[in-house]
């Protein structure tokens, strides 16, 4: 009978043992890499003690998914990331608990976007814009000038020498993306990505791809979010970082889930995260996030951007998350489309427009100038409206998102891509037959 006392003992002490293990869990799912979580993982567990930061790696499009797959047994309790559009997203699904937070010391805004959600779903901790980034030996050595603005990168001489990653596997350049479409418009900021984009030597899967590659000199001009620009030059990188006009300042953002197993842990992460300590931690040298607290910047290195002060990319756009967000699956599928999976096409036809024009840049020549100009509308053409883009039964047709390689789309949304795929498929062909009779004239 002792024995079985002692054994029945010995299993409820491990069965609390294991029920407080779990509560002294906190699940966090991020596409933020170990660089940025690290730090935070190993000072929050130091300020409490028995308390373990569990950390599981998605991109952004990829985590949405798995929160809404998983909604019924949800395991996370939250989710951080850099895209509040991907925010509004779950919030609109009904997938993020309303929370206090005690966020003291931080605005209402930052360059005049909201830092928190208004109805309390979601809070910002970091800051970020979205740029160009270069490695300054591979410039020279390829006899090629810094790139300050977007239409730099259209240019001939840039061919071949940018990268960039795709926007529906990184919730980052989606903003980046979202932002040239809202500061340029509809038509001419898909105009301006398609040119960049036959300049391009590949289309990464992940976003800290591009930064990898223009560190190691694979490249010479990565579109990023400005973090990674920062962190690699104070790592030593050979790197700048530059904000062009249109760019857009908005938070990176945290929130805890619905039906949280640790809802309590949770909220004591975010405002750890938003505390002065944990303000500082962004300045380490392998993060480099614009802290979303004024006070955080007295202690900044010489140089560092602050986007509080009233000369920090001054020309930046109010970038608006409500649009994004509903034409977020349909922006994404159509860069996919259009020049993902069209890249080669793409670049084909931009390489012989270019040729074109250097073979007649100075002969006048009429009829290949026209040649030219039809090829250039060919590209820039679009499949569908800027309106269209912003009918919600249109855009809500576009439920798939590719944040796997091996994502199959079906239903209306594989009919409507099909349609577009055929679209790019011509015009680029018809681009390219025509610049290259251009080009023999």
């Amino acid at each position: 009978m002792k024995k079985i006392l002692t054994l029945s003992a010995t299993a409820a002490a491990l069965l609390m043992t294991s029920a407080l293990a779990f509560a002294d869990t906190v699940t966090v799912v991020t596409s933020f890499p170990r660089d940025l979580t690290d730090p935070f993982k190993t000072a929050f567990e130091a300020a409490n003690p028995g308390t373990t930061l569990e950390v599981v790696s998605r991109n952004t499009n990829a985590a949405v998914s798995h929160l809404k797959e998983t909604q019924s047994a949800n395991s996370v309790d939250l989710m951080w990331a850099s895209a509040p559009d991907a925010f509004e997203v779950l919030k609109a699904d009904g997938l993020l608990a309303k929370v206090d937070i005690d966020s003291k010391g931080i605005p209402d805004a930052i360059g005049g976007y909201p830092i928190n959600d208004a109805d309390g779903y979601y809070y910002g901790f970091a800051a970020s814009g979205y740029g160009i980034m270069y490695n300054t030996r591979y410039a020279k050595a390829n006899d090629l000038p810094p790139a300050k603005e977007w239409d730099d990168l259209k240019r001939a001489e840039y061919s071949g020498h940018v990268a960039m990653s795709a926007p529906s596997r990184s919730g980052t350049t989606h903003l980046t993306v979202e932002t040239l479409l809202q500061g340029e418009g509809w038509d001419k900021g898909w105009a301006t990505w398609k040119w960049i984009a036959g300049n391009m030597n590949t289309v990464t899967e992940r976003s800290f791809g591009v930064p990898d590659a223009v560190n190691s000199g694979a490249t010479g001009f990565g579109i990023v979010i400005d973090f990674f620009g920062l962190a690699s030059k104070a790592s030593g990188f050979p790197v700048e970082l530059v904000y062009p006009s249109v760019t857009a300042i908005v938070p990176a953002n945290i929130a805890v889930i619905k039906n949280a197993p640790n809802e309590e842990g949770a909220v004591k992460f975010i405002e750890f995260l938003l505390s002065p300590k944990g303000q500082q931690i962004l300045l380490n040298p392998a993060i480099m996030r614009l802290p979303v607290n004024p006070a955080a910047y007295e202690n900044t290195p010489e140089g560092f951007p602050n986007p509080f002060s009233k000369d920090f990319a001054p020309g930046a756009i109010e970038f608006d998350v409500d649009t994004s967000g509903e034409r977020y699956n349909l922006v994404n599928s159509l860069f996919d489309v259009l020049i993902t999976y069209r890249l080669e096409d793409l670049r084909e036809a931009v390489s012989a427009i270019h040729k074109a024009e250097a073979a007649h840049e100075k002969n006048g020549n009429d009829k290949a100038a026209a040649l030219i100009a039809e090829a250039r509308k060919l590209i820039e053409a679009m499949p569908i409206t800027a309106e269209q883009a912003s009918d919600p039964a249109f855009a809500n047709v576009f439920t798939t998102s590719r944040a796997k390689a091996e994502t199959k789309v079906v239903g209306r949304q594989a009919e409507v891509e099909q349609g577009w795929d055929s679209f790019a498929v011509e015009n680029y062909r018809k681009a390219r037959e025509l610049a290259e009779q251009a080009a023999a004239l």
